[in-house]
């Protein structure tokens, strides 16, 4: 009896099929999905793909997207080691910072005291103070000063470093990183007169006598006596700015203006597997760069791309060093200054079209910019696929507009820039050119994508910043109400492509990552907002859940 019981059980049909046989076929079934590392599900995917679609599920596998779709369709095709449920949450393309310092900002964190947000100069030497007592470096170092925040917007000058710090050299740098105040240690170690000038700079004086501050080039003597960090002491700054990137969903960065040196370290930490985060450098203008790197064509390896030089062509507009087409209605008699001749700007750029290497040079003024299009134009005549780029594009008289797309010229944008300088940059420029600043929307146009990035340090790292400037156009209290020149104001949808799969394409990077797309990357990063839908308070107050990078949680 016992024997013919089991003997029924085994042979019972289900829905036609014996148990055996529905065994042995779900056996099958399992054998033919296919392995995956991880599995995505029950999400909202933005994969920033041409289309713009969005998809539930997402499969990774040895560190790249290997499927989308439905979350049913991954799991009937997939069969996953570790499976993460989305719970409705929102999955991005890591952010892409198309213009940083990285490096710099790594330096920063080791060697400057913060001055950002200082409500005036006798806070700033606040903070010297305190950031001295804890410092062992022979030089006292800050960065982040902006005296267009200050009661008075009166540059400082060296008297009260003299008196605080007589022996010890100080040197402080505006926020755009295109003037510093220094004391007189500083300005006597450095061996400059009271007569001293400098092309592409000034050093600023008063009854005759150097007061400390300089601008732009005039930077530069002093700025190469402070010593150079080591090797061993780049690495774990390194590593804290690249932490800072990844908690704020950045999965690439670019690094613009780095010498030979700083771009082998950086090539040995990534060959090391000690740094995670991709970068794209920009090359300094020099003669070792060049026989390192530039002659023998782009450089590219999964996480660093070198293939591209950085051009300064003027300063910046809060030290007035901006090059204008009309005087700085707050100064007249000044239009700012290009930074070198035309035949420098010439040797550069024809170094970089002989060796297949991209262009990318710092505009601020509406000078800088056509000086620089004409410059551009004997190298990229029409339309091309060389992507050379004007960096930060803040002025552009009506005129040169259509020069974007007749020379395909890219425009590099940093969107923060537009909220940080909008109340002020009125002064600066009058009623009427204001009108002409941070036109975003009218440079889209010229080509159909446009690069977005923060400058950092200059500006936060955070990329949910990038977006709201570039959407919202207000500071992050909501003023001016109703947002400053609209009209140029990016949509979300083009907000978000500037920071992944174009940032991408300006460096030449868009066929493995920018977008969540089959074969692609699988760096990308996890939110708990909708940024399609969010509102203003509710961008700034997203929360970045995980950052990853080929697949290897950074955050």
């Amino acid at each position: 009896m016992f024997v013919e019981q089991v003997n029924n059980l085994l042979f019972m049909k289900v829905k036609g099929v014996t148990l055996c046989g529905l065994i042995i076929l779900l056996g099958m079934t399992a054998c033919k999905k296919e392995k995956a590392d991880l599995m995505l599900v029950n999400g909202k995917i933005y994969t920033v793909d041409e289309d713009f679609s969005t998809v539930e599920a997402m499969v990774l596998k040895d560190g790249k997207i290997a499927d989308t779709g439905t979350t049913d369709e991954m799991e009937a095709s997939w069969h996953s080691k570790k499976s993460l449920d989305l719970e409705g949450k929102c999955v991005y393309p890591g952010f892409i910072d198309a213009h940083a310092h990285f490096s710099g900002y790594a330096e920063n964190l080791y060697r400057y005291a913060d001055l950002r947000d200082a409500a005036d100069f006798d806070e700033v030497l606040e903070r010297l103070k305190k950031h001295d007592e804890t410092s062992d470096d022979e030089w006292l170092c800050g960065r982040g000063w902006d005296q267009n925040d200050w009661p008075g917007q009166a540059y400082p000058d060296k008297t009260e470093l003299d008196r605080l710090w007589p022996d010890k050299p100080v040197y402080l740098v505006r926020i755009d990183g295109h003037a510093a105040v220094v004391n007189s240690k500083a300005i006597e170690m450095a061996g400059i007169s009271p007569d001293a000038s400098r092309t592409g700079g000034e050093y600023v004086k008063k009854d005759g006598e150097l007061t400390g501050l300089l601008i732009d080039k005039a930077m530069e003597g002093v700025y190469r006596l402070i010593p150079e960090l080591s090797r061993e002491q780049w690495l774990p700054a390194l590593k804290i700015a690249e932490a800072n990137c990844a908690e704020v969903g950045l999965s690439m960065v670019s690094d613009a203006g780095l010498d030979k040196q700083m771009v082998e370290w950086l090539d040995t930490f990534y060959k090391a597997g000690e740094l995670k985060i991709r970068n794209n450098v920009m090359l300094n203008p020099t003669e070792e760069n060049y026989e390192t790197f530039v002659r023998k064509g782009p450089y590219h390896t999964e996480r660093l791309t070198v293939r591209s030089i950085k051009l300064y062509a003027d300063g910046a507009l809060g030290s007035r060093g901006a090059c204008l087409l009309e005087d700085y209605a707050d100064d007249p008699g000044n239009t700012g200054f290009i930074m070198e001749d035309k035949a420098y700007y010439k040797k550069h750029c024809n170094m970089a079209a002989e060796n297949g290497y991209q262009v990318c040079t710092h505009c601020i003024g509406d000078s800088a910019l056509r000086f620089m299009l004409d410059t551009y134009e004997p190298f990229v005549k029409d339309k091309n696929d060389h992507r050379w780029r004007i960096e930060h594009v803040q002025t552009v008289h009506p005129d040169d507009l259509q020069r974007f797309g007749e020379l395909s010229v890219i425009p590099s944008i940093q969107t923060t820039h537009c909220t940080s300088d909008m109340d002020w940059a009125i002064v600066r420029l009058g009623k009427e050119r204001i009108k002409t600043v941070y036109v975003y929307q009218d440079l889209l146009e010229q080509n159909g994508w446009i690069i977005n990035g923060t400058d950092f340090p200059i500006e936060e790292i955070n990329p949910l910043y990038t977006f709201y400037a570039a959407v919202f156009r207000t500071h992050h209290d909501g003023s001016p109400k109703g947002g400053f020149q609209m009209k140029n104001a990016l949509s979300r949808e083009d907000a978000l492509r500037s920071m992944t799969i174009w940032a991408a394409k300006g460096s030449f990077d868009e066929d493995t990552r920018g977008s969540l797309e089959k074969g692609k990357f699988a760096d990308f990063v996890i939110l708990d907002t909708d940024l399609m839908k969010a509102s203003p308070n509710e961008v700034l107050g997203a929360k970045v859940l995980e950052t990853r990078v080929q697949g290897e949680k950074m955050y």
